[in-house]
């Protein structure tokens, strides 16, 4: 979590997208920036729970797939609406899907369950294989730029790499972008470590709401 808000606040500085993919070393569930804590600890028994910058449900983090997006203000993706932000990231990963041979669709129209649980029903434009919603996002847009999160929840016999393949060979071929590796340089590092030590990992900003 605090490096996705790090990468966001450097968006000015960077000047272009960043595509961030990670996994979670445990367990654990993270809810979205608006939730009541008191609420999310009802919903689910895994621990830790932390607090995301973006908004959005409960997504319990185990045999997820996550990702982040990250794009400056002058960036295309930054002008775009927030329902047509959702609708692109989730064609992105349907095409990453379909070059995996996976057949998937967009939901139609949101289909409400338990509340505040992001997995439990759908939302319009989330990613559906067999009529079950397998990813959603959330998103923060700022005068920085536009930061994405989303959790893929994979269907089975799925390789994590070869997705990580896919996702970049449409990047490049349906959205033009020419992938290059990013390694966070010190400045952004070290804002990463100050906001998880200062931030994300203080039961004051976790459990504020």
């Amino acid at each position: 979590m605090a490096l996705d808000e790090a990468l966001l606040q450097a968006m000015p500085r960077l000047g272009q997208p960043v595509l961030r993919f990670y996994a979670w070393t445990e367990p654990a569930a993270s809810f979205g920036y608006f939730q009541r804590y008191a609420d999310v600890e009802r919903m689910t028994s895994l621990r830790p729970l932390v607090r995301r910058p973006t908004g959005g449900g409960l997504v319990p983090h185990d045999a997820d797939w996550t990702y982040s997006l990250a794009f400056p203000p002058g960036d295309d993706w930054y002008s775009l609406k927030a329902t047509e932000s959702y609708q692109r990231v989730h064609e992105w990963i349907q095409a990453a899907f379909t070059n995996l041979e996976v057949t998937t669709e967009l939901a139609p129209a949101c289909q409400k369950a338990q509340a505040g649980q992001c997995f439990r029903g759908h939302e319009k434009f989330d990613l559906l294989w067999r009529g079950q919603k397998i990813a959603g996002a959330a998103q923060r847009r700022t005068r920085d730029g536009l930061l994405i999160q989303g959790s893929v929840q994979p269907p089975p016999a799925l390789s994590r790499t070869a997705w990580h393949e896919a996702m970049r060979t449409v990047a490049c071929s349906r959205y033009g972008a020419r992938c290059v590796e990013f390694a966070p340089d010190h400045a952004l590092s070290e804002r990463a470590q100050e906001l998880a030590r200062q931030k994300y990992s203080q039961p004051a900003y976790n459990q504020k709401r």
